[in-house]
């Protein structure tokens, strides 16, 4: 029987950097993982393959609506899938083996196969039984689905399936307007398929600030998609010719249904905890799955741990990440934080969004005095001269304070611009104190600073 300091369950974002941070401070570390590959969902199915398809289809967007307005001429190049997937899967292997080299340097043992919590201390990996001081569930989350809508990954999809279609569909529907639904829409729209969105609530992207989710939906529109809101899916069929989805409008009752290639179902995740054994353990649950832990992300049996999107929150890997991070530090005797009012969100669209902190809609909520310094990249000229000056940067301060409570971005390179706004809320600063300082000339991080100075006296190209 192997004996460790730590055994994690789990090589996604959260497991694996919990891992090597565990090593670095000292303890004698193993991962249980039974993919293939590390990485978890985010790596082979989530967010590194997602984004690499973005990336091609942004190109190919730009070769066919902005390259001839730059005086780039000649013969419009078409898509070969196979070899747009060859890519995206190159990609991924690039990112699941980098794990596998920092394990080796770090001294990470990679159990491979799945887990089960046999009693308190102990993890079974097929007939192998390991030993632990501490063990932390790092599991992650699968995909959730509708009643009446049975996923069968190629007809009826998940993200997951949506990564594989073996043709590019003619028409697609995707269930769910938040952010994987429009991030895959956005890539099959691109590449020529006709894209509706049905959405239950009668906003996109629930949870972002209002302004940024009508101005997102506007120019999402404007590239092709369209949007069916306030309809409460009833069920999905698969036909020969494709699957049929059928919906009713809640302003009115009203049924309709729609018919298309592909179904993508894109109404979130739920924490993915089976077969590990916790009912028998006694671990507390909440009423969502999740695992119940403390603020010390432990569960109420000693020396068990939980992290990421097995525990409540968002389901986000960099949460995960520091989550993952702050625990390895506790459980070395040190003292682990995750500041959870600073952790950033960003949809990989063109435009992107991004936001960190509060909305407006939470600060009235609150009832808290604020103002809004809001910049259109309309006035930046980095984003006008690549075709990107759809968007803008706002930013809410307290009234009185000054201090920044939140900003919300819409326009190019919003997932980098966000940061600065990030550290700035880390330390407190106020948005005078980002208006002060001197971004350099032409950036579109000078829309960040022009949105700050709009908090006070007036941005400067408005």
């Amino acid at each position: 029987m192997a004996e460790f300091d730590v055994i994690i369950i789990g090589g996604g974002p959260g497991g694996y950097v919990c891992a090597i941070r565990c090593a670095q401070l000292g303890l004698k570390t193993a991962v249980v993982e039974g993919r293939d590959t590390l990485g978890g969902t985010c790596l082979n199915v989530g967010c590194i393959p997602s984004k690499a398809l973005l990336n091609a289809t942004h190109h190919l967007h730009e070769v066919h609506e902005n390259f001839e307005k730059m005086g780039i001429m000649g013969a419009k190049p078409t898509v070969d899938w196979s070899r747009m997937l060859g890519y995206k899967d190159e990609v991924i292997g690039q990112n699941t083996k980098g794990i596998e080299f920092l394990f080796k340097k770090n001294k990470v043992t990679w159990i491979k196969g799945w887990a089960t919590i046999p009693e308190v201390g102990k993890v079974k990996v097929g007939d192998d039984l390991h030993s632990a001081k501490n063990i932390v569930i790092a599991t992650g989350s699968e995909a959730s689905s509708l009643p009446n809508v049975t996923v069968d990954e190629q007809t009826i999809v998940t993200s997951t399936g949506a990564l594989t279609l073996k043709s590019i569909p003619k028409s697609m529907i995707v269930i769910g307007a938040g952010v994987i639904g429009l991030e895959m829409g956005s890539v099959y729209a691109r590449l020529g398929t006709q894209v509706t969105v049905v959405e239950y609530l009668d906003a996109i992207t629930p949870g972002m600030d209002a302004e940024v989710a009508k101005a997102f939906q506007r120019i999402l529109t404007k590239q092709g998609l369209k949007f069916i809101l306030g309809a409460a899916v009833q069920g999905a069929e698969v036909s020969p010719t494709g699957a049929t989805v059928s919906y009713k409008l809640r302003k009115d009752d009203s049924e309709a249904s729609l018919e298309a290639d592909v179904v993508l179902v894109a109404t979130g995740r739920k924490p993915y905890v089976t077969g590990l054994g916790l009912e028998a353990l006694g671990v507390e649950m909440l009423p969502r799955g999740q695992v119940k832990t403390d603020a010390h992300y432990a569960t109420n049996i000693k020396g068990l741990y939980a992290i990421g999107d097995a525990i409540i929150g968002p389901m986000l890997a960099h949460k995960a990440e520091d989550e993952g991070m702050a625990l390895a530090e506790i459980m070395a005797g040190k003292h682990g934080h995750v500041n959870y009012g600073v952790i950033p969100g960003v949809v990989y669209t063109t435009p992107e969004v991004s936001s960190v902190g509060a909305t407006e809609e939470q600060l009235k909520e609150q009832g808290r005095a604020y103002k809004v310094g809001k910049f259109s990249f309309m006035g930046n000229g980095r984003a006008k001269a690549v075709f990107q000056g759809e968007g803008f940067v706002k930013i809410l301060a307290d009234k009185d304070t000054d201090r920044i409570l939140g900003a919300h971005i819409i326009g190019p390179m919003a997932g980098d611009l966000i940061h600065e706004i990030c550290v700035a809320m880390e330390f407190g600063a106020s948005a005078q104190d980002l208006a002060m300082t001197c971004h350099a000339h032409p950036t579109y991080s000078e829309a960040v600073r022009e949105a700050a100075l709009a908090c006070g006296d007036g941005a400067i190209h408005a």
